[in-house]
């Protein structure tokens, strides 16, 4: 099964080798057909501790590193 990649803004760099991630999606309501934005946060390892706050990554699924921890950064978006 292949790993599902997420495209999120950096909201938190302040934990070491960790960042926050946030990502935003995106629905149409089904009943009102409106579409909604919906944003979460994933916590994703930084092993270079290279990105900081309102940079936009890549994420990808991993096993888990720690409590929070299921994601990796995997490369930064222009």
């Amino acid at each position: 099964m292949p790993k599902r990649i997420l495209h999120g803004v950096v909201v938190s760099d302040k934990n070491d080798k960790t960042v926050v991630v946030e990502v935003e999606r995106r629905y149409t309501h089904p009943l009102f057909k409106k579409t909604v934005r919906r944003t979460k946060k994933y916590h994703a390892h930084d092993e270079a501790n290279q990105f900081k706050i309102g940079d936009r990554v890549q994420i990808v699924e991993t096993a888990p590193i720690s409590k929070n921890k299921r994601w990796s950064v995997l490369v930064q978006q222009g």
